[in-house]
C-alpha cells in the first residue's frame, strides 16, 4: 500500500505542476506592469492580478511590479488589494510577445456602521469547500450526478463509483446533512447496493453553488454528527436560456429564464439515467434494467419590493430490476493460493424508490439590516424491494504441478458447495412535514441570527424477509435451514422541534481580519423525550493577505432517525417491540484549526486542517455493502483525528484543479453491559480509513483551448470489517455468527477516470446567447482496477469460511454531448 501512496502522490504534484500547459506554451503572451496608490504613487504591495470570473493570475512584488503569463487572447483582469478600489482593465495578449499595462488603485472608504459581516469567508472557513456546478460538469463520471462531485472534496472518502453515497471526516455514510435551496431532503432508507441508489437529488444544471462543511458547521445546522452539503439553486434571470445533454448512460434538460419584467424567475430541469451497460460490467452477470428519472423545478416572485416567494419541488422515480444468472469470481495468491467461486442463480429482484417533494419560502426584508424568512416543506419518500433469489455457490481450490509450464491450465479441486435462498418484500414509507422561521439582523459590526423548525414524521414500515441454507445431512438428504426470518409492520407517528441563536462579530477595525462566531443550539425529540443542547464557536483571522487562520470547536447531536431506533430485530420480536425509547442521540465533540497560504506568484493555494473529535452515546453499526446495520443501543464511545492537506489552483485560466490527501483514525469502544470476547477493547470504526487521496485536473489542449482534458482520481486505504465466525452445525449446515469485531481490511480502493472535452460555437440562440456544444469522451477506470465493495463468505467445507470479493466495475468507455443555450 505504501507503494502505491507515494506512486500516485509522485502522479498528482506531476499532474498539478508538471501539466501539457507547463511544457507547451508556445502560444502564449505575458502582461506586465507596476501598481501603485493612485494619490501617494508609492507602489501597493501584494496586490493581486486575476483575470476575471478566475483564480488564475498573480501578485505585486514590493515595488509593485507584477508579470503574468496567459495564452493569446482578450483578457479582462481583475486589479484588488485590501484597502483599495477594485478595478477591471482590458488587455490583449499576443503570443510571445510583452505587453505594459501600469494600474494606479484608488483608496477605499469604508462604511462601518450597519455592516453585516454574516456570510463573509465562508471559502476559507475551517471545514469549509465551495464547489463549482461547472467543475462537477466537467468530472468524468457514470452519470451526471452532483453528489458525485462531492467525493473529491477535502476531508471526503468513498470506495463504491455505483454509489453516490460518501464518508465524511471518519463518520457513517449517514452522518451527512443535505438542503437545497435551504430545504432539507434526505437519501433513501433500504438500499442495499449502489446500483439501487440511482440520481442524487442535486440537480448541477440548476444550481449556482454548492457549499460542504465538513466539520465546524454554523448552529442553523443540526441533526448530523459529520457533514453538511448545502447547495443553493440560481435565480433565473433574463432571457430564456438552458441545456440539452446525452450520453450512452443517461440525459437530461434543463430550462430557465425571468418572466413579467424580471419579477418572476422560472427553471425547470429533467434527468434520466439507464445505465444498464455500466452496471453489467460486473462479475454478476445478468439482465440488469436501472431506469432513474427526476423532473426538478422552482419559481422566484418578487411580490413586491424587498418581499419574495420561493418555490421548489421535485419528484423523482427510481427502479432497479436484475434478473442475475452466474458469477465467477478467482482471488488468492498467485499461483499456489488460488481459489475459484462459481455461482448460479435464478429468480428475479426488483427494487426502487420515489421521491415527492414541495416547499416554499417567503422573504421580507424589512429594512436594510433586518430580513425575516418563513418556510413549509413537505418530503415524502415510498421505498420498495422484493426479491426470490436462489443461489448455489461452488468453491474449488485451484492447483498446478510447480514444475509445469506457466501456459499449462489448473486444475479445479471441489471444497465446499452450498445453496442459498432469500425471499423478501419490503416497503417503507417516510413523510417530513417542517415548517420553521430564520431572522437575521446586522448592526453595527454584528450579524446575528436566530431560528427554528417544527417537524413531523411518519414512518410506516412492512417487512416480509427469510433466508434459508440447503444442504445434505451426513446420509446425504437434503435439508434447509432458515437461517433468518421477519414479517411484521408497523407505523411510528413522533415529532422533533429546534431553536437557534448565532452572532458573528467583526472584531477589529480592519473589515474581516478578525471574524468570530458564537452559537448555540437546541433540539427536542418527542418519541424519546429528549432535549440537547449544542453550543458552538468558530474564529477567522486574516494573518496577511495571503494567510488565513481558522479555528472551530463545538458540541453536534444526532438524534436517532427510524433506522438507529429499530436496529435490528431479535427473533420473535416484533418490529415496534425492537423501537428503543430509551435511545439517546448520538453526541460529538470536535475541534478543529486550519491554515490557508496563497502563494502569489503561481495562485496556488495550500490548506491544512487538522481535527479531532469524542464521541459518546455512539450506536454501533456494521456495513453491508452501503447498507448501514444498526445495533439499536447506545453501546459505544469512540474517538477519530485526522489530518487533511490540499493544493489548489487554476493551471490554465478559467479550470481549477486541487490535490487532497488525509490521514484519520477512527476508534470505538463498547461498554458494560454490550462488552463481548468479540468486541472487547478499542477497536476501528467501519470507517476507519487511514489515507485517502483524491484528485481532479483539467486543463488545455496545448495550441488549442477548446480542447480540455479532465483527471479524476481516488485512493482509499482499506477499510475494516467483521469477518464471521462458524456457529452452529445444523443437520450438517454450518451456520455462520458475527466474529471479532473489525479484524479484518478491505483491499484499498483506487480509481482513476479521464475524459477529453472539445468545444465548438454552433451559433446564436434567438435571445442572442451563443449555441456552445461539447462533445466528450470519458474512460472510466483507465487502469481496469479491480476494487473489492465487499466480501460473500462460503462455508469452505474445512472447517471455516471462505471470504469471496464482490468486486466493481472494470474499464468502461463512455461519450457524451451537451448543448447549452
Amino acid at each position: 500500500m505504501v507503494r502505491h501512496l507515494l506512486l500516485l502522490a509522485l502522479f498528482g504534484w506531476g499532474a498539478l505542476l508538471l501539466s501539457p500547459t507547463a511544457f507547451a506554451q508556445n502560444n502564449w503572451g505575458e502582461v506586465a506592469g507596476r501598481i501603485t496608490d493612485a494619490g501617494a504613487g508609492s507602489p501597493v504591495i501584494s496586490a493581486t492580478v486575476l483575470v476575471e470570473g478566475t483564480n488564475f493570475g498573480t501578485a505585486a512584488d514590493e515595488d509593485g511590479r507584477y508579470r503574468l503569463r496567459l495564452p493569446e487572447g482578450r483578457y479582462a483582469l481583475l486589479i484588488r488589494a485590501v484597502g483599495y478600489e477594485a478595478q477591471t482593465d482590458s488587455v490583449r495578449i499576443r503570443r510571445g510577445t510583452t505587453i505594459t499595462h501600469d494600474v494606479a488603485l484608488a483608496q477605499a472608504t469604508f462604511e462601518m456602521e450597519g455592516a453585516l459581516v454574516e456570510g463573509r469567508g465562508v471559502e476559507d472557513a475551517v471545514g469549509v469547500s465551495t464547489i463549482d456546478p461547472e467543475d462537477i460538469r466537467a468530472m468524468p463520471t457514470p452519470v451526471a450526478d452532483a453528489l458525485r462531485g462531492v467525493k473529491v472534496q477535502l476531508g471526503v472518502t468513498s470506495n463504491n463509483e455505483t454509489s453516490n453515497a460518501y464518508s465524511v471526516r471518519g463518520g457513517g455514510y449517514n452522518e451527512n446533512q443535505f438542503f437545497v435551496d435551504g430545504f432539507e431532503i434526505y437519501r433513501p432508507l433500504r438500499t442495499q447496493q449502489g446500483e439501487q441508489e440511482g440520481l442524487g437529488l442535486v440537480n448541477a444544471d440548476l444550481a449556482e453553488t454548492l457549499t460542504l462543511y465538513a466539520g465546524g458547521f454554523p448552529s442553523r445546522y443540526g441533526g448530523k454528527l459529520s457533514s453538511v452539503l448545502d447547495v443553493s439553486y440560481a435565480r433565473p434571470t433574463g432571457p430564456i436560456g438552458g441545456s440539452i445533454y446525452g450520453s450512452t448512460l443517461d440525459g437530461g434538460a434543463s430550462l430557465r429564464g425571468g418572466l413579467a419584467d424580471g419579477r418572476v424567475g422560472l427553471a425547470i430541469a429533467a434527468r434520466s439515467a439507464r445505465p444498464r451497460r455500466f452496471f453489467a460490467t460486473q462479475e454478476l452477470e445478468g439482465v440488469y434494467d436501472p431506469d432513474f428519472r427526476d423532473v426538478q423545478g422552482l419559481i422566484d416572485v418578487q411580490l413586491a419590493d424587498g418581499h419574495d416567494l420561493h418555490v421548489l419541488g421535485m419528484v423523482a422515480r427510481h427502479r432497479f430490476r436484475l434478473e442475475p444468472s452466474q458469477r465467477e469470481t478467482t482471488f488468492g495468491i498467485f499461483p499456489n493460493q488460488l481459489r475459484t467461486v462459481a455461482f448460479q442463480f435464478d429468480g428475479l429482484e426488483e427494487d426502487g424508490y420515489d421521491v415527492y417533494f414541495g416547499g416554499a419560502r417567503l422573504t421580507n426584508r424589512l429594512s436594510q439590516a433586518l430580513r425575516v424568512e418563513h418556510s413549509l416543506s413537505y418530503f415524502e419518500t415510498d421505498e420498495f424491494e422484493t426479491y426470490d433469489v436462489a443461489g448455489d455457490v461452488t468453491l474449488f481450490r485451484l492447483e498446478r504441478d510447480p514444475d509445469a509450464p506457466p501456459n499449462d491450465p489448473f486444475e479445479a479441486i471441489q471444497t465446499g458447495q452450498a445453496r442459498q435462498r432469500d425471499i423478501g418484500d419490503n416497503r417503507v414509507s417516510v413523510q417530513t412535514l417542517t415548517g420553521g422561521g430564520r431572522y437575521r439582523l446586522g448592526v453595527g459590526r454584528h450579524a446575528a441570527e436566530t431560528g427554528w423548525h417544527l417537524r413531523r414524521l411518519t414512518f410506516d414500515d412492512r417487512l416480509f424477509e427469510t433466508s434459508a441454507l440447503e444442504g445434505r445431512d451426513e446420509m446425504g438428504n437434503p435439508v434447509s435451514v432458515t437461517v433468518d426470518s421477519l414479517n411484521d409492520a408497523a407505523t411510528l407517528d413522533t415529532w422533533q422541534a429546534a431553536a437557534w441563536a448565532e452572532d458573528a462579530w467583526d472584531l477589529l477595525a480592519e473589515p474581516g481580519r478578525l471574524v468570530v462566531t458564537a452559537g448555540v443550539r437546541a433540539d427536542y425529540f418527542e418519541f424519546n423525550d429528549e432535549w440537547t443542547v449544542s453550543p458552538r464557536f468558530s474564529a477567522r483571522y486574516r494573518l496577511s493577505d495571503l494567510t488565513t487562520l481558522s479555528v472551530a470547536t463545538g458540541l453536534y447531536h444526532q438524534a436517532p432517525t427510524y433506522r438507529e431506533l429499530r436496529g435490528e430485530p431479535a427473533p420473535g420480536e416484533s418490529i415496534l417491540g425492537a423501537l428503543n425509547r430509551d435511545l439517546e442521540s448520538q453526541r460529538s465533540f470536535l475541534v478543529t484549526a486550519g491554515a490557508e497560504h496563497l502563494f502569489p506568484n503561481t495562485r496556488f493555494s495550500l490548506r491544512g486542517e487538522a481535527w479531532y473529535k469524542g464521541f459518546d452515546n455512539l450506536i454501533s453499526y456494521e456495513l453491508e455493502n452501503v447498507r448501514v446495520v444498526y445495533s439499536g443501543e447506545n453501546d459505544t464511545k469512540g474517538y477519530a483525528y485526522g489530518l487533511d492537506l490540499q493544493v489548489r489552483g487554476e493551471l490554465v485560466p478559467g479550470l481549477e484543479s486541487w490535490l487532497n490527501y488525509g490521514f484519520l483514525m477512527a476508534r470505538e469502544e463498547f461498554q458494560e453491559p454490550f462488552i463481548t470476547e468479540r468486541n472487547d477493547g478499542t477497536r476501528a470504526r467501519p470507517t476507519d480509513r487511514r489515507h485517502n487521496i483524491s484528485l481532479f485536473v483539467q486543463d488545455y489542449v496545448p495550441g488549442d483551448d477548446t480542447w480540455s482534458l479532465h483527471l479524476r482520481t481516488l485512493f482509499g486505504s482499506g477499510l475494516p470489517f467483521t469477518p464471521p465466525a462458524v456457529g452452529d452445525v445444523i443437520d450438517g449446515v454450518s451456520v455462520f455468527e458475527s466474529g471479532e469485531r473489525s479484524n479484518g481490511r478491505y483491499p484499498e480502493y483506487f480509481r482513476f477516470d479521464m475524459g477529453a472535452t472539445k468545444r465548438v460555437r454552433v451559433g446564436r440562440s434567438p435571445a442572442g446567447r451563443p449555441l456552445m456544444l461539447r462533445l466528450t469522451a470519458e474512460v472510466l477506470n483507465v487502469f481496469n482496477m479491480k476494487n473489492t465493495i465487499t466480501f460473500d463468505f462460503v462455508d469452505s467445507g474445512e472447517g471455516f469460511f471462505e471470504g469471496v470479493p464482490t468486486r466493481l466495475t472494470p474499464r468502461t468507455v463512455n461519450v457524451r454531448a451537451r448543448l447549452d443555450f
